[in-house]
C-alpha cells in the first residue's frame, strides 16, 4: 500500500470566531490528481495554503511528504510592481535555486580534501546532484520558456517589470514558472483563470503527463473531467472525498440524492403507518363497551374494555412511535431549481418577440445594428474581455440607456448580473432575498430554504459576512422564485460550485422563455444550442445558429 503523499487528521482552521475547516480528515496518495471544488468562501484556498505550509491549523495534524519538492500557485502573485519577470521565475524555482546553490557549495568544498573526508564530501555532493537531476534542474529555465509559450506569453522578456503586465499576464507567468519547477507535489489555486481555450488545453495536457501529485482548486468542469482522478468537495467546514474523477463525483451526488429521497419516503411511510395504526385501534377500542355490572348481562361472559386491553397497548406504542418520528424528521432533498416562464397568452404561445434592438450604440462600447429574440429563442454571447458583452446585457435589462437606437422587451426581464448587487450591509440573508418584495418575511424565508441554496444556520448571517459566491446565491434564488419572459445570465457559473452549476444548467434546459447567456464556461458553451453571437470591440463579428451537439 502506498504511503500517503499528504494526510490530514482532524484538522481545524478558524479565523476569529469563524470556523472555515472543522475536524477535516483525508489523505492523498502519490500520483493522485485531485480537484478541490466548492462555492467561493467555502475554504478551498485555506485548505491549499495549509497543505503548502503557508498557513497553520489551529487543531489536528497535517503531514506532507514531498522529497521531490512542492510547488504552490496562489491566486495572485505576491511581488511588487517594480519586480521583474525573472524575480517571479526565481520565486517559483526557489527550491531548485537553493538546491543548485548547495550543490555548487558542496562542489567547491571538495577542493583540498582527501581520503575519508573526500569520500564523505563526494557522497553529499552526489546526493545533491541526484536530487537536482531528478528534478531536471538543468532544464528548468528552458521549461519556463516552453510553459510561457504554451500559456500564450511567448518571448516575454525576463527584465520586464511586473507593473507593465496585466493581471492575466501576471497569473500566467506565475503558473508557467510553478509548472517549470516540476515538483513532486503541485498545488494550484484556480490555474485556468485568465486562460483562453488553447492555453487551458495546453495546461491540461501538461498536467495529464505530470508524474507527481496534483491538487487544483477549480470551477472548470472540463478541466475536472479531463485531469482529475479524485474530487475533494469543500463545504460547511467539511471536506468530502469522491473517487473516479468528476464523473464519479456526479454519479455519487446523484446516488446521494436518490438515497435521501428514499429515506424521506420511508419516513413518511412509517409515520403514516403508525398514525393509521393508532387511529384504527382507537376506533376498535371505542367499539368495545365499557365494563358494566354483571346483572345487566345475566350469567353470560362478556368482553369488556379495560386498561389492560391489547388495543390500548397498540395505541400507546403507535403514538410513541409517531412522537419519535415527528421529533426526528427526515428532510427531503431540495427540489431541483426551476426557471419559470410566464404564460402571456391564453394558449401559452410565445411566438411574439421577447426583445428587439434596432440601431443600438452605447458610446464606443457597443454597436448592434439589429437583433431580434423570439419568445423561446436562446442566444449565446461570447468575445474577449471588454468586447461589450455585459453592456449588451445591461441594455437588454433596461439598466443602460443607449445613446442611439431603440430597445423593446416584452414582459418581465430577469437578470443575473456578473457584478454583485450592493445590498444594504445590515440585511441578513432572508431580508436580502425578500428585499423590495411584498409579503410576509417568514413565508419568504420558508421559500428560500426550500430552494436548498442556503442552510438554516446561514439565515442569521449578514450580507456583509457572506462570500461573493453566497451573495450570488441570493441573486440566483431571487431569479428562480419569480417567472420571467426574458432571462439574462451574465457569467452565471462564476463563483458557484460545479454541483450547483450542473443544477443551474438543468433548470435552464427546462425553461420555456427567451434566454441570453454570456459565459466563458467551456462546458456550458459546448452544450448550448441556439444562436451564437460573437462581439469584439463592441461590434458583432458573428451571428449564426448553433447546431445541436
Amino acid at each position: 500500500m502506498l504511503t500517503p503523499q499528504l494526510s490530514l487528521q482532524n484538522v481545524t482552521r478558524r479565523y476569529d470566531d469563524h470556523v472555515v475547516l472543522n475536524d477535516v480528515s483525508f489523505s492523498i496518495k502519490p500520483g493522485e490528481k485531485a480537484g478541490i471544488i466548492g462555492d467561493n468562501g467555502a475554504g478551498k484556498s485555506t485548505l491549499l495554503r495549509l497543505i503548502a505550509g503557508q498557513d497553520l491549523p489551529d487543531d489536528g495534524e497535517l503531514t506532507v511528504t514531498a522529497p521531490g519538492g512542492l510547488g504552490y500557485l496562489a491566486q495572485s502573485l505576491a511581488l511588487p510592481a517594480e519586480a521583474v519577470v525573472q524575480d517571479a521565475v526565481d520565486v517559483a524555482l526557489a527550491e531548485l535555486r537553493d538546491l543548485e546553490a548547495r550543490m555548487r557549495q558542496a562542489e567547491a568544498g571538495l577542493r583540498g580534501l582527501a581520503g575519508a573526508e573526500l569520500t564523505a564530501a563526494l557522497d553529499v555532493y552526489a546526493r545533491l546532484v541526484a536530487q537536482y537531476e531528478a528534478r531536471a534542474g538543468y532544464e528548468a529555465d528552458a521549461r519556463v520558456d516552453i510553459a510561457l509559450h504554451g500559456l500564450g506569453l511567448r518571448g516575454l522578456a525576463r527584465d520586464r517589470t511586473l507593473g507593465t503586465l496585466s493581471g492575466g499576464e501576471r497569473s500566467r507567468l506565475a503558473l508557467a514558472a510553478t509548472l517549470a519547477s516540476q515538483p513532486e507535489l503541485l498545488l494550484l489555486d484556480e490555474p485556468t483563470n485568465d486562460l483562453d481555450d488553447q492555453a487551458v488545453g495546453w495546461l491540461e495536457s501538461h498536467l495529464q503527463a505530470h508524474r507527481g501529485t496534483v491538487l487544483a482548486v477549480t470551477h472548470d468542469r472540463v478541466f475536472l473531467e479531463r485531469v482529475t482522478t479524485t474530487i475533494l468537495d469543500v463545504g460547511e467546514g467539511k471536506v468530502t472525498r469522491y473517487g473516479d474523477g468528476y464523473d464519479g463525483y456526479l454519479a455519487a451526488k446523484a446516488a446521494e440524492r436518490r438515497r435521501r429521497l428514499q429515506e424521506y419516503a420511508d419516513w413518511c411511510s412509517e409515520l403514516a403507518r403508525n398514525q393509521k395504526l393508532a387511529a384504527t385501534n382507537v376506533t376498535r377500542l371505542q367499539a368495545i363497551p365499557r365494563k358494566l355490572p354483571f346483572a345487566v348481562f345475566g350469567h353470560g361472559a362478556f368482553r369488556t374494555r379495560s386498561r389492560g386491553h391489547g388495543a390500548m397497548g397498540r395505541i400507546r406504542n403507535a403514538k410513541e412511535r409517531v412522537e419519535r418520528l415527528t421529533d426526528n424528521p427526515v428532510a427531503p432533498p431540495p427540489e431541483p431549481l426551476v426557471f419559470a416562464a410566464r404564460v402571456t397568452t391564453a394558449d401559452g404561445r410565445t411566438s411574439q418577440a421577447a426583445a428587439e434592438l434596432t440601431g443600438i450604440r452605447v458610446a464606443d462600447r457597443l454597436h448592434v445594428p439589429s437583433l431580434r429574440l423570439g419568445g423561446k429563442e436562446r442566444l449565446l454571447v461570447t468575445g474577449p474581455n471588454g468586447a461589450g458583452k455585459t453592456t449588451l446585457m445591461r441594455v437588454l435589462a433596461g439598466e443602460v440607456q443607449p445613446d442611439e437606437g431603440t430597445v423593446r422587451t416584452r414582459g418581465r426581464v430577469g437578470h443575473l448580473r456578473q457584478e454583485e448587487t450592493l445590498w444594504p450591509p445590515g440585511l441578513n440573508v432572508p431580508q436580502a432575498f425578500a428585499d423590495g418584495r411584498g409579503g410576509d418575511l417568514d413565508e419568504h424565508t420558508d421559500h428560500l430554504l426550500s430552494l436548498g441554496l442556503f442552510s438554516p444556520v446561514d439565515l442569521r448571517l449578514k450580507v456583509s459576512e457572506l462570500s461573493y459566491g453566497q451573495r450570488r446565491r441570493i441573486e440566483l434564488a431571487r431569479l428562480v422564485s419569480e417567472p420571467v419572459d426574458l432571462l439574462l445570465l451574465d457569467e452565471p457559473t462564476n463563483h458557484l460550485s460545479p454541483a450547483l452549476v450542473e443544477e443551474l444548467e438543468g433548470a435552464l434546459a427546462g425553461y420555456q422563455g427567451a434566454v441570453v447567456v454570456v459565459t466563458h464556461d467551456r462546458r456550458m458553451r459546448t452544450r448550448f444550442t441556439g444562436t451564437h453571437m460573437e462581439l469584439n470591440a463592441g461590434h458583432v463579428t458573428r451571428l449564426q445558429e448553433t447546431a445541436v451537439r
